[in-house]
């Protein structure tokens, strides 16, 4: 059987990094794991191909040579997924779709033509697909029956299909689940909230096949709640510190988890003992009310504030996610959350409308209640809510205006980001001896350098405290300073970005008033 898996295009988002991905002569940002954890998954005597459309389009040879298209993806790539199964059932392919999207919109994929829907865990479903292509079946909807696989089933994933060159960051996976009930978060419908972690060597096996496949760089581990299960995650850090100091630190880590990991010392110092240099948080809002509204009850048993400052105080960069438009917020969510960010020097923010996903206890609370708007929510910065919320829509969208234009002035994110690093001049970091590797560095990266010194040194509002900055960390950490470069190249990108999220916002309000 010739399979051909194909990941879709992501747009253009503070996902996709599309200008910094640019910066660093890369061609994507992530690689697609789930769609190489599924190759490994296939049967040893089927030949497989793995297109990414972030990184080049299918060939024509490619189209015709497949037996069977398999595609997975998210919500946010809802209409390039849609269009691939269209695309494949004109060349008389047999479809076969999961992943997030699938899961949350069977009735969508199915009217585009799907003719397998695999729902769960590929670990699961995947086997029970070969089995029912063996049979010779031509459609169907194959499930895990509500169950989750132990990880222990889940094979190394097929890193070698792909040029992992192309990638800004190489993304691994050590546990699934969270414990959490959000109201908002689809992850409990996924994954479900028993923590199913790797065993420790499992997953630094997995890293020993990176290594040997020459990568050396950055390395998102993507759980859903990393720090979930303590007790397994710190067994994994004592020996992967030991793996680390072999190999001369040859990754730099980052994760995803919640923000009471702010209450354990030795898991933060562990963390970052094997290079762990940002997490993920979702913090979504600074007003309790909301966060106990939307069931985000672990958010309010610490002091945000004190939580965000004591992880980055311990040597590990914040990534802030962000929401307006909770039920009965109170007006001026975008000052209190533009307040939040300035006074704890989170330098990278995602902020975003709330969204009901189908399925999730918000959708089905909001569904009762006769507010659902729209059948599918698009999980994107400039995306309106799908919802009847309890604000006018035009105020909601106004405060994310207001507040992408105060958190992406440069100005604002170059003095958070300073203040960062200056933080991170006080933090006594682990001394690591490093792989000694080339760094090529090409015509795109120097034009694209120049271009940043020019923007963030003489053009834009930052013009005037940029070198001083840039000469303070030198002095205050200069063992920081290529990575403050680095990251003020985020700086330009970033607010470059949040005008065109301003203006399809606008474009969408005047829908809208057309409409009505």
């Amino acid at each position: 059987m010739n399979a051909l898996l194909i990941y879709p295009i992501l747009p253009e988002s503070f996902y996709s990094f599309d200008k910094a991905v640019k910066f660093m002569g890369k061609k994507a940002f992530y690689p697609p794991l789930s769609l190489i954890t599924v190759a490994a998954l296939l049967p040893p005597e089927w030949t497989i191909k793995i297109v990414d459309m972030n990184v080049r389009k299918v060939l024509r040879n490619e189209w015709d040579w497949a037996e069977i298209v398999l595609i997975s993806g998210m919500n946010i790539q809802k209409k390039h997924i849609l269009s691939l199964i269209q695309t494949a059932k004109k060349r008389k392919k047999l479809v076969a779709v999961g992943g997030p999207y699938a899961n949350l919109n069977q009735q969508e994929c199915l009217d585009a033509g799907t003719d397998f829907l695999v729902l769960g865990e590929g670990e699961i479903t995947v086997p029970k697909l070969i089995q029912a292509i063996e049979q010779g079946k031509t459609f169907g909807i194959i499930t895990s029956d509500g169950q989750h696989p132990d990880l222990t089933e889940s094979p190394i994933p097929q890193f070698d299909l792909l040029n992992i060159f192309d990638y800004m960051n190489i993304s691994v996976q050590f546990s699934r689940g969270c414990p959490f009930q959000c109201e908002f978060c689809d992850i409990n419908l996924l994954n479900g909230r028993k923590i199913r972690t790797k065993p420790t060597k499992q997953f630094i096996a997995e890293l020993q096949f990176l290594y040997d496949l020459g990568w050396r760089g950055p390395v998102f581990v993507v759980d859903d709640n990393f720090v979930a299960k303590r007790g397994s995650v710190k067994l994994l850090l004592e020996e992967l510190k030991e793996w680390m100091i072999s190999h001369k630190y040859p990754f730099s880590l980052s994760t995803q988890a919640s923000i009471d990991m702010a209450q354990d010392q030795e898991l933060i110092d562990l963390m970052v003992s094997c290079n762990f240099g940002a997490v993920f948080v979702g913090i979504e809002t600074p007003d309790k009310e909301s966060l106990g509204m939307a069931g985000k009850h672990q958010n309010t048993r610490q002091s945000l504030e004190e939580a965000v400052n004591h992880i980055q105080s311990s040597g590990i960069r914040v990534i802030g996610s962000f929401i307006i438009g909770f039920d009965n917020e109170k007006p001026g969510a975008d000052k209190r959350i533009v307040d939040f960010v300035q006074k704890t020097s989170i330098s990278s923010v995602q902020i975003s409308m709330l969204q009901a996903l189908p399925q999730t206890a918000l959708w089905n609370r909001l569904q009762i209640e006769g507010r659902i708007k729209n059948n599918i929510a698009n999980i994107h910065q400039s995306t309106l809510p799908n919802f009847i919320p309890t604000r006018s829509i035009l105020e909601i969208a106004s405060e994310i205006m207001n507040a992408f234009s105060e958190i992406y002035d440069p100005l604002n994110h170059l003095e958070r980001l300073y203040q960062l690093y200056l933080i991170f001049g006080n933090v006594n970091f682990p001394e690591k001896e490093r792989p000694k590797n080339k760094i090529k560095i090409g015509l795109y990266q120097i034009k694209a350098i120049f271009k940043l010194l020019l923007n963030i040194g003489f053009i834009r509002n930052t013009r005037k405290k940029f070198w001083f900055y840039l000469i303070s960390i030198a002095y205050q950490n200069p063992k920081g300073l290529l990575s403050f470069i680095r990251k003020s190249a985020f700086i330009d990108y970033s607010f470059e970005y949040s005008q065109v999220v301003k203006n399809e916002i606008h474009n969408e309000l005047n829908q809208i008033n057309k409409t009505t």
